[in-house]
């Protein structure tokens, strides 16, 4: 029996026609975490607000002349204590007769530099023992684990009044510095840690040390660039932090020496007039309310832009 040959049909084909199929199309617009987070905060205004806040404080830490050219301390007289504003002058006098408006903008280079290096001390302790803690694991983790459990169950402040009352008569910005940032760590190390944790078994974690890279130059080169975010967000807003501390032990006398320029001794000076002459604690009350709540802003705004599930929501 003979077999009957199936015809089969051929379309034409036109080869200068390109025909798309599933294609997927990809944006123009370059995108990843840092430049998605940029484009979500520059879109919102109070970003711009404390951005702003942040950058006079930063300003007028950094060059003071700027804002004002009276002396905070030697333009002073007993003659004009407590007095009310006037021309040149427009936040009042002190107790001791001194310019208000002098001192506040004086005293955020103080404010500034003491969160600035409890921020350094911080980051400089707390990231590295997180880091190495998360990564190597096993006893290495179990022991800077405990050290760091130690630290963390000694509440910083408490810490700072014992570490300023025994150096009482070395009561300057460093060493207030070091008394609050040698005991607030714990909690960025923490923070480290539990990221370290979860990107360290990643793919191209995996595909570093596959090609014969160290795990140290594994966590250096890739694992602790990808761990950052959180620890941005967590130093912008430390920063605040400590600048309310070092308010807080130089309001109870035991912070910087009464002669260094601070909003904290400003405010403990000024409570005795509370009274009568209430401005003179009420300006620099309010200067440092407005700095911390500025970078406790943009910590809050950053953390925002850095997590894809909240911008989503918005």
């Amino acid at each position: 029996m003979s077999k009957r040959s199936s015809e089969h049909y051929v379309a034409p084909v036109d080869e200068n026609e390109q025909i798309e199929v599933d294609a997927v199309r990809l944006g123009d617009r370059r995108s990843n975490l840092w430049l998605d987070a940029w484009r979500d905060l520059r879109r919102r205004p109070l970003f711009y607000v404390a951005l702003t806040i942040v950058a006079v404080v930063a300003l007028a830490a950094a060059w003071p002349t700027l804002f004002t050219q009276v002396a905070p301390n030697n333009d002073c007289a007993l003659s004009l204590s407590n007095a009310g504003p006037e021309a040149g002058h427009p936040l009042g006098y002190t107790r001791q007769g001194c310019d208000v408006y002098s001192r506040v903008v004086w005293g955020a280079r103080t404010s500034l530099s003491v969160g600035m290096l409890v921020v350094l001390i911080t980051a400089v302790i707390g990231i590295p023992m997180g880091a190495i803690a998360g990564f190597f694991g096993g006893k290495v983790d179990s022991i800077l684990s405990r050290i760091g459990d130690i630290f963390f169950s000694i509440p910083y402040f408490l810490a700072a009044i014992v570490v300023m009352s025994v150096l009482a008569d070395h009561r300057n910005v460093l060493t207030i510095s070091f008394a609050i940032g040698g005991f607030a760590w714990a909690s960025l190390a923490r923070i480290v840690r539990a990221e370290v944790l979860r990107i360290k078994n990643l793919e191209y974690v995996t595909a570093s040390t596959a090609v014969g890279r160290s795990r140290f130059s594994t966590l250096v080169g890739h694992v602790l660039p990808n761990s950052l975010t959180p620890v941005i967000v967590t130093l912008t807003i430390g920063l605040g932090a400590a600048i309310v501390a070092e308010a807080a032990l130089s309001f109870l006398g035991i912070g910087l020496n009464t002669s260094v320029m601070s909003w904290g001794n400003d405010i403990s000076q000024a409570q005795v007039t509370i009274k009568t002459a209430p401005m003179a604690l009420f300006w620099p009350s309010l200067f440092l309310t407005i700095t911390v709540l500025a970078f406790i802003m943009l910590g809050e705004l950053i953390r925002d832009a850095l997590d894809p599930k909240a911008r989503a929501r918005r």
